[in-house]
């Protein structure tokens, strides 16, 4: 049962009685923070301000004053439509648990992808500046993809950072990209003005992102988004080595069977997160 508020009284009044906010109020910043998290359920996976203040109990501007820092610490994000739980709670629980819903809903499609190319597959979502990966697909022992589940990458270097920048507004994506274009290889593209041009290219591929030993010496990568309402969920990518023929890569049929795979997963996710554009 939610408390409803329209006024803002004083902390104490919102303990008592019936309701989600019931006992005493809470007065240290883990209770809160512990509130606002459970606020969160799988039918409401994002929540307005207001909509957080009625589900604790607690003043909105207290409620304002702490989401500023979970954000900072990345507990929670905010989006459009409000704010919803950060990846740092993915990261100490759903990547241990595995019933993390991308990775349940991709992660087979994923595993079938990699073994039919004989490639490498990666799932990753877009942290700021860099990529998190959620899933990763194909031979352990392939020495040339040193990646793991829950490692980073920078976004910009990489093809499923690509991919994901590709989908942001221009103003948001600068901003992602803005101090992070450090080289990791020969081939790094540094210059923000030339990374711009790349990722209206992708836009002009239709997501189709391209990583030729951005990120790696002697890698190449194609990847695309998974596309929800608005803004990408995820990227799927499928690495691989050169072998010193940086054409190795039949790219337009690795993107053909990835753009396969993400409208699969788009369905399976269209429940939760929206109709894919």
């Amino acid at each position: 049962m939610t408390v409803e508020i329209v006024t803002e009284p004083a902390p104490e009044d919102l303990w008592t009685g019936s309701g989600r906010a019931t006992g005493a109020p809470p007065t240290s910043m883990i209770e809160r923070m512990t509130l606002i998290l459970d606020a969160f359920d799988a039918t409401t996976p994002t929540l307005t301000l207001l909509g957080l203040a009625e589900r604790t109990g607690l003043p909105r501007s207290t409620v304002h004053r702490i989401l500023d820092q979970m954000i900072r610490l990345r507990w929670l994000a905010h989006t459009p439509g409000g704010y919803r739980l950060g990846l740092r709670v993915l990261e100490l629980g759903g990547l241990a648990a595995e019933h993390n819903e991308l990775r349940e809903v991709v992660g087979p499609l994923l595993y079938d992808l990699s073994q039919r190319t004989g490639l490498i597959g990666h799932l990753a979502v877009l942290d700021g500046r860099e990529v998190l990966i959620l899933d990763r697909a194909g031979s352990r022992g392939h020495a040339a993809v040193p990646t793991r589940v829950g490692g980073r990458l920078p976004a910009h270097c990489t093809a499923v950072g690509k991919a994901l920048l590709a989908t942001l507004e221009p103003g948001i994506a600068d901003a992602s990209l803005r101090g992070n274009t450090a080289p990791r290889t020969a081939r790094t593209i540094v210059d923000r003005a030339e990374l711009h041009r790349e990722l209206a290219r992708i836009r002009n591929r239709q997501g189709v992102a391209v990583d030729t030993e951005e990120s790696l010496p002697g890698v190449g990568c194609v990847a695309v988004p998974i596309r929800g309402r608005g803004a990408a969920l995820a990227a799927i990518s499928l690495s691989g080595s050169l072998h010193g023929d940086r054409s190795a890569l039949d790219t337009a049929r690795l993107a053909r069977a990835l753009a396969e795979v993400a409208k699969e997963a788009a369905r399976a996710l269209v429940p939760r997160h929206g109709r894919p554009h």
